[in-house]
């Protein structure tokens, strides 16, 4: 008997075991998450502080003191709640991913197990790196332009007095966007992969990407123009990585598509190799 290298290794499961091996599954995930959403709270306040400290270096540049405030007496509280579920969610995804993978695994091929992997792993990769991009470049120069509206000339002054809660929001909101736009080239490349997408077929419309670029930065930026600029200029680089990316892959699709019409051949005439 010959085994084809891409059978399926595991054996057949029923229903229930099945939704028993869901189960397991979920449960890891939602203790790993519950597990790192204490300790984040415990450590909420230094979480809190690092995420502020872009905010906190721009008005001390400018001469300020670094001051966010609260309004009601509910409201930081429920701030290091969310920040903690902030953390927790970054620190368990690879954890939940690994579930996510241990439960669709055996149901895969080894050629596609083999496809896969990679994308997996580059996943929470790229989306740290937004993240970071967010933090490290895009915050410092967003804030020193947003804190540039302030007045102190003896007559009305305008003064920032920034809300803990709105901030948290909208770092969290960057670092997010940031994140998922990293995720791009892994959509696109994995879609070109399994033939869903082709290069000619982007390049075709490239110019409505461009402009579905400027809309998702309108809708995931802050509603200022050079900041959205940002963002769709940062998706239009991402788009152009894709299509390079999806033009790499594509032969690799042609060939297996090939193998897999020899092999079916050989199953037509040859039963017993089946």
């Amino acid at each position: 008997m010959i085994v084809d290298d891409d059978e399926i290794n595991d054996k057949e499961m029923p229903l229930l075991e099945h939704l028993a091996e869901l189960r397991r599954r979920l449960i890891w995930s939602a203790a790993t998450f519950l597990l790192a959403f204490v300790a984040c709270y415990h450590f909420a306040p230094r979480i809190y502080d690092f995420l502020a400290a872009p905010l906190a270096h721009a008005l001390e540049a400018q001469g300020h003191k670094p001051e966010l405030i609260y309004t009601a007496l509910y409201e930081a509280f429920f701030t290091y709640v969310k920040v903690a579920v902030f953390a927790a969610a970054f620190i368990s995804f690879p954890v939940v991913a690994a579930q996510i993978w241990l439960f669709v695994a055996p149901g895969l091929y080894r050629r596609e197990k083999r496809a896969l992997l990679p994308f997996l792993l580059a996943t929470p990769i790229l989306f740290f790196a937004g993240g970071a991009l967010a933090y490290y470049v895009f915050f410092p120069v967003a804030w020193k332009f947003f804190l540039s509206f302030q007045r102190d000339s003896g007559g009305v002054d305008i003064a920032l007095l920034p809300k803990v809660a709105d901030y948290l929001n909208i770092v969290m909101k960057l670092i997010f966007a940031f994140g998922l736009s990293f995720e791009l080239p892994v959509l696109l490349t994995l879609l070109g992969k399994v033939g869903l997408v082709s290069y000619s077929m982007l390049k075709k419309y490239r110019r409505y990407a461009y402009v579905g670029c400027f809309v998702l930065a309108a809708v995931m930026a802050p509603p200022d123009v050079p900041s959205q600029c940002i963002m769709a200029g940062l998706l239009i680089f991402l788009f152009e990585i894709s299509l390079l990316l999806v033009r790499i892959v594509e032969p690799k699709f042609e060939e297996m598509a090939e193998e897999t019409a020899e092999t079916e051949t050989k199953d037509e005439k040859d039963p017993e190799h089946a």
